[in-house]
């Protein structure tokens, strides 16, 4: 199996691939001890068996550049297949801020194709290859060279066995007239804000009981704050402060340095320095947010109330359409989809695109009370009313 090392040795790995149809992509990267992940090798593959039409290349030598593979990313005549890809693509805007074109995902066109939800590489290599896996590398330290000839072996065949399985389910997708619904799903994996984790919106991701504004204001300053120092200085949000950590702050305001080292749950390098200043820096910020500034959520009274039996209804219609339409559930749509839609808003997924082909169509005229619901044997029919 071939290391590429040198950018003259990837450029021309490229120019072959983008004679194909298609290319194989995965990587191997860690997170850990970043904020980013930290790109470790690259696998490509591309149609054939010998030994030159797979490689993998090493993004740790010095002096490599990439800039051969990102033309490839761009050359709209060569799909980019890959496996459950949004760690990857991340990695790929991150570093360069390019998304491959056209992109295929085999996780995405699996569950479009009846594997299941979230089906995992592992079981479409045995199911559609026919191969097993070795999978003793998998939490290796990729970023550690020389490379055992095992991680090597392990990291190539997440890239040749992908082959087969994108070539059985793009066929499958022209076969059913679904090839459209996949595309649709991986717009959103093209998406600049899918990966940009704005400072300002943090505090949206922190979990907390209470929702008072001002307890908010404060958590919101803390999440910006956490935020903010983790992207500049590339470490993760928790190795700053964890969240349990933050909703003690906010609780409990500290508003000196004394009063920081009474938290239970701070860890010690955030009792001083810069983070410690940006602690009180945030709580005060918090403390001193005008009213109209402050964030809300809102209150459960505020929410469309759930119809229950018609939410039940909706259960049922999806089961009957996804054994039908052979596509993961959670796909089309979520246990809070339907909720949405049983209290009555539209402005739900599952009423656009492919999926109100699939269900959204029917799921509206159950809600509107066009259609009921009856068995025949072990299958639900809907009966116009």
């Amino acid at each position: 199996m071939k290391t590429l090392t040198t950018t003259e040795e990837l450029a021309q790995f490229c120019n072959m691939a983008r004679q194909e149809p298609y290319v194989t992509i995965d990587t191997e990267f860690l997170r850990e001890r970043t904020y980013y992940s930290k790109l470790c090798l690259i696998q490509l593959a591309i149609p054939g068996d010998t030994d030159d039409t797979a490689v993998l290349v090493d993004p740790l030598v010095d002096g490599l550049s990439l800039e051969p593979l990102y033309e490839l990313f761009r050359d709209t005549s060569v799909v980019k297949v890959f496996h459950a890809a949004r760690q990857d693509l991340e990695i790929f805007f991150v570093e360069a801020g390019v998304f491959p074109d056209p992109l295929f995902d085999t996780q995405v066109a699996a569950m479009v194709c009846g594997f299941g939800e979230q089906v995992g590489y592992e079981t479409l290599v045995r199911k559609i290859a026919k191969q097993g896996l070795d999978k003793s590398s998998r939490f290796t330290d990729w970023s550690r060279r020389p490379l055992t000839e095992a991680q090597k072996t392990y990291a190539l065949a997440d890239v040749t066995h992908l082959r087969k399985i994108y070539e059985f389910l793009a066929a499958k997708l022209a076969e059913t007239g679904r090839a459209h619904w996949v595309q649709e799903e991986l717009q959103m994996l093209t998406r600049p804000e899918t990966y940009v984790i704005d400072p300002e919106n943090a505090w949206k991701r922190v979990k907390t009981r209470t929702t008072s504004p001002k307890f908010l204001a404060i958590v919101r300053e803390l999440a910006k704050f956490r935020e903010a120092y983790a992207q500049s200085r590339n470490v993760p949000r928790n190795r700053v402060f964890k969240d349990d950590a933050l909703v003690e702050l906010a609780s409990t305001k500290p508003g000196n340095m004394n009063d920081l080292g009474r938290s239970r749950l701070l860890l010690r390098e955030a009792r001083k320095g810069e983070i410690a200043d940006g602690i009180l820096t945030s709580v005060k910020t918090g403390l001193e947010c005008p009213a109209s500034d402050m964030p809300r959520v809102p209150k459960k009274d505020d929410k469309q109330q759930v119809n229950p039996a018609l939410a039940d209804l909706l259960r049922v219609l999806l089961k009957a359409k996804t054994e039908s339409s052979g596509v993961a559930p959670k796909l089309i749509a979520t246990s809070a989809d339907l909720d949405a839609l049983a209290s009555g808003s539209r402005d739900v997924a599952a009423l656009h695109g492919w999926r109100h082909e699939v269900f959204g169509a029917d799921a509206l005229r159950l809600c509107e009370g066009k259609v009921a619901l009856a068995a025949k044997g072990t299958a639900v029919k809907i009966v116009s009313l």
